[in-house]
């Protein structure tokens, strides 16, 4: 397995979030600057801030996916599933280069009470 690609797709995803998210910090400011004129005015710059505000969120989760698998490749497990332990295949990784677990473990993850 080619580390290095991993390790660039990876830091190049995180500098991509880190520029959405200074992106989405100006736009919810600008959100704030709006002059409100009436109830329609004022229900969709909440609906607008509750998007951004969900895309941060989401964006920041990713980024610390993206943390923990890049200190992975420093510690020298990365690409190993946290369950069982085996390989996980390159074709997942290349779509998504931060996964934890194998296509096996990760749909024995996701039907456990409480997960995501």
């Amino acid at each position: 397995m080619d580390i290095q690609f991993f390790e660039k797709l990876l830091l190049e995803r995180k500098e991509q979030i880190l520029k959405n998210l200074l992106q989405t910090d100006e736009e919810i400011e600008d959100l704030k600057n709006v002059e409100i004129n009436d109830e329609g005015d004022y229900a969709a710059l909440c609906t607008d801030n509750m998007i951004e505000e969900a895309i941060q969120q989401q964006q920041l989760q990713e980024l610390k996916e993206i943390d923990y698998a890049l200190k992975k490749i420093k510690e020298g497990d990365y690409g190993i599933c946290e369950m069982c332990g085996e390989p996980i295949k390159p074709l997942r990784l290349k779509i998504k280069p931060f996964a934890r677990y194998c296509i096996v473990c990760r749909e024995i993850v996701e039907k456990e009470p409480g997960s995501k």
